[in-house]
């Protein structure tokens, strides 16, 4: 795992973040006992957290875990939430019976956990799971909805001993150089999560991959709980219908846009009807959807110094979408966009770990124009590169120094009879720039 450029305004805070980079080991190898040598010397906390809601996949565990807040708020719960990355402050990664830690009590977590680690090498994330399992344990709360970070059998989130109940999000190929370069063998690494007398709910996949999950959860102890099989949902006449062997819900909206998130929503409201540790009542899987939060995730910025680049009747959307099969919920999401009636430009910035070839294509003949540009302080592809990818597959491309540049050269150039639709898109740190930038930071 990267550092993920955490850094932050608080001087002392940051000065914390920079301590824990600094322990980053050189060469990491996929493994729990780092994150369980330091836990044990903590204490254990994460044998000390409230009833677990443990989220992995490829894309769409950030917003099933923002549904299962909103849900679980809903029924009265307080809820603790673990997530990765950030998009502007560290402090979007842990939530405290709801509200983001504060940088005094992240200051005093960290200090405590970087003293007991006591030098020895640890990741990042690694490290910074441990904190937030800590916090979660010396707060009371009633739930925690926690996010994997990478994969999910080595991941430092899967030390907890069990869970209320466990999720698979959408399955897709992204970081390869850990999980394997199959969608079978990442398949098998997400399902790692599974716990022995868990339940674990799945998505709808090809027969392979769900058989490739089965291989893993089975001999876990694992339940699982499987879409089209044992629950489902889809959109009727306008309204969002959710159904398991138990009941028939009415389900309401997700706030969030897009088609795809239809099927977050199905997975969230699955995992808490086919848990027992909260009650969650059928009015608070109706109201969650429609309350949940979750930045850069087709956002559409509204307002803000980089919207004013723009002439008035455009449309500035922002997704940290950054693997194929993300560019792909990404276009369809966009799929009514007639680029011959509206320009469509796509401003593209993309880590070098990425598959920008693929990400790129899924684009081919869906927009107007590409501009590309580099993300600050990240080992990103150069815009020059991917404006190539761009031209490879018939869109025409040019480099810019910054999103800032682009959205001014959109901006100088667009019909005011015919004002554009933009979308940035393809990393989630890019996105956090353009937030920290534009705005609003996320809450």
């Amino acid at each position: 795992m990267a550092t993920e450029g955490a850094r932050s305004d608080n001087p002392a805070l940051d000065a914390l973040l920079v301590e824990a980079k600094v322990l980053h080991p050189n060469l990491i190898d996929l493994t729990l006992g780092r994150v369980e040598r330091l836990l044990g010397k903590l204490g254990n906390p994460h044998h000390h957290l409230p009833p677990v809601f443990h989220v992995s996949g490829t894309n769409g565990k950030g917003s099933t875990a923002a549904f299962l807040r909103a849900c679980l708020e809903a029924a009265g719960h307080r809820v603790h939430v673990f997530t990765s990355p950030h998009l502007v402050r560290f402090n979007e990664r842990i939530r405290l019976a709801g509200r983001l830690i504060t940088d005094a009590q992240l200051i005093e977590l960290l200090s405590d956990v970087i003293s007991v680690n006591n030098g020895e090498q640890i990741t990042f994330f690694e490290l910074t799971t441990a904190a937030a399992f800590t916090a979660f344990s010396r707060t009371p709360a009633d739930a925690c909805v926690i996010e994997v970070g990478l994969g999910g059998t080595w991941d430092a989130t899967n030390v907890i001993p069990t869970a209320a109940i466990c999720g698979i999000a959408q399955l897709g190929l992204d970081h390869q150089q850990f999980l394997g370069n199959s969608i079978l063998d990442i398949a098998r690494e997400k399902a790692g999560i599974a716990k022995k007398g868990v339940p674990l709910v799945t998505s709808r996949y090809p027969q392979t991959v769900a058989a490739a999950i089965g291989e893993v959860a089975g001999p876990k102890g694992a339940r699982i709980i499987a879409r089209a099989i044992d629950w489902d949902v889809g959109i009727y006449q306008g309204q969002l219908h959710y159904r398991d062997s138990a009941a028939k819900l009415t389900l309401g909206m997700p706030r969030l846009p897009g088609a795809h998130q239809i099927d977050n929503v199905g997975l969230a409201a699955a995992m808490l009807r086919h848990q027992s540790a909260l009650a969650v009542p059928d009015a608070a899987l109706r109201a969650g959807p429609g309350w949940a939060e979750w930045p850069a995730r087709l956002q559409r910025l509204e307002s803000g110094p980089l919207v004013a680049h723009l002439p008035q009747g455009s449309e500035l959307w922002l997704d940290g979408g950054h693997n194929p099969s993300a560019a792909r919920v990404i276009v369809d999401a966009f799929r009514a966009q007639d680029i011959a009636a509206t320009p469509f430009h796509l401003v593209l910035g993309m880590l070098q770990s990425k598959d920008a070839a693929a990400f790129i294509k899924a684009f081919a003949g869906r927009v107007t124009a590409v501009h590309t540009v580099p993300i600050p302080e990240h080992d990103c592809v150069p815009a020059e590169t991917l404006a190539k990818l761009a031209g490879d597959v018939g869109l025409p491309a040019t480099p810019a120094a910054s999103v800032d540049e682009a959205l001014r050269r959109i901006g100088h150039a667009a019909d005011r009879k015919a004002p554009p639709v933009v979308l940035i898109a393809g990393s989630l740190y890019l996105a956090g720039d353009v937030l920290k930038i534009n705005g609003p930071l996320p809450s």
